[in-house]
């Protein structure tokens, strides 16, 4: 373990008592941070001031729980060597290019006065109440933006968290563009709809500004991940962001780039997330920005190891500790780390000890322990501006009225960002709208194109011996749905390899992928387009589904297969960020990743409680998202097909219990609806006109139970409309009312629960636009709010089946409530 030279003093500070509190003056007597008498500093309004050793009449410092590093170019330099295999020539080769390089240097300075000036100007626009919600500034942690701006190239995939503008601007997002996305106005950078915590550009990759802590680590890898598919399958972006058949540069050496907190690097995402860098060598690079604090608490009271920098060792990966009072040194050796990483020797940490001198946003009270003392504390000893300006005039490399002049120039554009974000329009009523899907429920996808580079990229991807394979397959499956022999598990993956044929930017994520998982969904996709393509995938379904958000912002069709649709509970965030990015990022992010899996509750499942949630009601409610089931193989193979081609988040579920059993004929290469319920039986017209008919609405395992007792309703001398809800978002309310217009009652077998399920959304979307069409009010049959049972003489009380469908067209055919 690296120490800094007075790790016995920071191992004191880690205690949570104050009584073990350090002076941080005592804590190192020598080194550039130590302040001697008559030392020179940077006052708040002017260039600098001189003050004195304390004598007995200064009122004293106090005591701080976490005192700095203090660290020196030589403690770096020590890492570098020992942890990374960096020679010593080499290390001063990273010295003297900052060190004796007036131009990087003034680069530096620029970076962190453009940083201190926007938040600056930020904190006078909130309080004014031109910029609203939450917002989160990065006072005192300078370094970092200016390392991104030094180091970080336009090509680099960056994701940070919602304390995003100084990462955003750094990375080379116009200043006015964030202004004017944090003043809620049409020219921001997301057209007003991301806002302070969600800041994205295309055309610099900067992609996020996410607000669920840590929720961007595993985009990071996706993001990561999508480069080493660029060069694999030879193709990148052309200037339109679109995937072509042009493979990237000889010397590409992109990386992406993850800002994290260190009390948010202790989320077990960045568990996951080394160890999926590791094992795939991900072009990776994580930066801890190590302020101490998690939101506002003391990050030792809640955390062990403060150190996230060693984290990855277990792993391989290595990491680097430097002192963000020096930006400088943060530079230097910041971009020793990026080079590491880029010279595809694999990811790596890097972790800047720094001080937020704002607390978690403008609305925080800051109460927590130690807190403000700190933060009075840091502004006056920990500023890296100051340290900059004290160090570079008092060597002579600048003058102070050379940085005068270079703060003016910085603050007239800061100004200027204010003024232009101040005059730009609010965004239109009716964008909102527009930016709930990347394509029209609507949308045709039997006409959407296929990739023109297609054939190439799988002549040089795919060998002989696999493709004779994968056509061998896909013609015995083809053959079995000509005679009717095809399951839903089998039509799913016949649609999925058609698609990864049809368009090589599409890949799959799946656990248990190589032996097919449960239903064969991802067979052979591993053995015939590689593990880049079709990955296996560790046991957290919240880490590949970001992963695959990660390649879908980034010229990918992932698709996501759950094995469980209900094992997508632990990826809630990162499906509702999916939903949400399109809108988020005012329309410039696509997000075409499919979610496919079985899942649902059918009558006698015998599966219990967890494995026999309706993980489909779960998700209505997240927007953006589409969401439908098949209960058929037809169905199943092409709403797969078309959510593949679909740009937007899709999520298709389908029975569980069914996934082998249900057989049937497919309508082979023909793209099915979105949005589109199905008749799949018509009452009639004497039932209708003696108003025995009646509506039935399901799906899933629902369309099993409602066939096995249409013949014994239509005995009774009833009928009905049997329609299966193909699509649960958007809701198909043409077909419903068209049903209605005919039999004026309704009923809903449902496979959801009785609050928050999805008959609840169907019932109140029927009451509200289609009431006048009722003669009755709405039967719902729906699972009881009790969990599934796993004990059959219990699971009855539950789950409603096809005998209570029975019963439900009997009860509203004849007037009993």
């Amino acid at each position: 373990m690296f120490f800094p030279r007075y790790a016995v003093a920071a191992a004191l500070c880690a205690a949570t008592s104050t009584a073990f509190m350090v002076d941080p003056r005592n804590a190192r007597s020598s080194g550039l941070n130590s302040i001697g008498s008559n030392t020179v500093v940077s006052g708040a309004l002017g260039m600098t001031a001189t003050i004195s050793e304390p004598t007995a009449e200064t009122a004293p410092e106090p005591n701080l729980m976490r005192p700095p590093i203090d660290y020196i170019w030589e403690d770096v330099a020590v890492q570098l060597k020992n942890t990374f295999g960096y020679s010593d020539e080499e290390i001063d080769a990273y010295n003297s290019e900052v060190e004796n390089n007036k131009e990087t240097l003034m680069k530096i300075y620029k970076a962190l006065q453009l940083a201190r000036g926007f938040e600056n100007a930020c904190n006078q626009q909130y309080m004014q109440g031109k910029i609203r919600g939450f917002m989160h500034l990065d006072n005192g942690q300078e370094s970092i933006p200016a390392l991104v701006d030094y180091a970080i190239k336009n090509g680099d995939k960056k994701y940070s968290y919602y304390r995003e503008h100084t990462h955003a601007i750094a990375s080379g997002v116009d200043p006015g563009e964030v202004m004017a996305e944090l003043f809620m106005k049409e020219t921001g950078s997301c057209k007003g709809a991301g806002g302070s915590m969600h800041i994205f550009d295309k055309p610099t990759y900067f992609q996020g500004g996410w607000a669920l802590v840590s929720e961007q680590l595993p985009y990071a890898a996706g993001a990561a991940k999508s480069i080493l598919l660029d060069r694999e399958l030879g193709i990148s972006d052309n200037a339109d962001f679109e995937k072509h058949d042009a493979p990237p540069p000889e010397d590409d050496d992109r990386i992406s780039v993850v800002f994290v907190g260190e009390g948010g690097a202790q989320n077990g995402r960045m568990a996951e997330l080394l160890n999926s860098a590791a094992k795939d060598n991900l072009p990776l690079l994580a930066i801890v920005i190590d302020n101490g604090r998690a939101i506002n608490t003391y990050t030792g009271d809640v955390a062990k190891n403060g150190n996230v920098f060693e984290q990855g060792r277990h792993y391989g990966v290595p990491g680097l500790q430097v002192d963000g009072y020096d930006a400088a040194d943060v530079a230097k050796g910041g971009k020793a780390v990026i080079d590491y990483v880029r010279s595809g020797k694999g990811p790596a940490l890097l972790q800047v000890h720094t001080y937020r001198f704002n607390g978690h946003s403008p609305a925080d009270p800051e109460h927590e322990r130690g807190r403000k003392d700190e933060k009075q504390w840091a502004r006056a000893e920990q500023d890296p501006i100051k340290k900059f300006e004290d160090k570079y005039t008092a060597s002579g490399m600048f003058t102070e009225d050379e940085l005068k002049e270079a703060k003016k120039e910085v603050l007239a554009s800061v100004k200027a960002a204010v003024k232009f974000a101040d005059e730009s329009p609010m965004p239109p009523v009716e964008l909102a709208k527009q930016l709930e899907y990347p394509d029209a429920p609507d949308t045709d996808y039997n006409t959407k194109p296929a990739p023109a580079f297609a054939d190439a990229v799988n002549a040089r991807t795919i060998s002989p011996e696999q493709m004779e394979t994968i056509t061998a397959h896909i013609a015995a499956l083809r053959e079995k749905a000509k005679t009717g022999d095809i399951s839903i598990g089998d039509a799913i993956n016949l649609a999925i390899h058609e698609e990864m044929l049809r368009d090589p930017t599409t890949t799959i994520h799946a656990e248990d992928l190589q032996a097919g998982s449960s239903y064969d969904i991802p067979k052979l996709t591993q053995q015939t387009y590689g593990r880049i393509r079709a990955a296996d995938e560790i046991i957290d379904e919240g880490h590949f589904i970001g992963k695959a958000l990660g390649e879908a912002m980034n010229g990918y069709r992932p698709i996501v297969e759950l094995m469980n649709t209900n094992f997508g509970i632990f990826g809630m965030a990162e499906i509702s960020s999916a939903g949400n990015t399109f809108a988020t990022t005012g329309g410039q992010f696509d997000m075409p990743m499919t979610i496919v899996g079985a899942g649902g509750t059918a009558p006698n499942q015998a599966l219990g409680a967890e494995h026999s949630q309706p993980f489909h009601a779960y998700v209505m409610g997240i927007p953006g998202l589409k969401i439908c089931t098949a209960a058929s193989p037809d169905a199943a193979y092409g709403i797969t097909k078309s959510m593949i081609r679909d740009n937007g988040p899709c999520f298709l579920f389908a029975p569980v219990k069914m996934m082998k059993e249900s057989k049937g004929t497919l309508e082979l290469d023909k793209c099915a609806p979105l949005n589109k319920a199905a008749l799949l039986h018509e009452a009639s017209a004497d039932n209708v006109a003696s108003g025995n008919a009646v509506t039935v609405l399901t799906y899933l395992h629902g369309v099993k139970e409602a066939q096995l007792v249409t013949d014994e309703i239509m005995e009774e001398g009833f009928d009905i409309d049997l329609i299966e809800l193909r699509s649960l978002k958007p809701l198909d309310m043409d077909t419903i009312r068209k049903s209605l217009e005919r039999t004026h009652k309704i009923c809903i077998l449902d496979e959801s629960t009785q609050s928050g399920g999805v008959g609840a959304t169907v019932s109140a979307r029927i009451s509200e636009e289609l009431f006048d069409l009722l003669d009755a009010p709405v039967k719902r049959l729906c699972m009881d709010d009790a969990p599934v049972p796993y004990a059959s003489t219990m699971e009855v009380a539950v789950v409603k089946r096809g005998s209570d469908l029975v019963q439900g067209v009997f009860d509203l055919c004849t007037g009993q409530y």
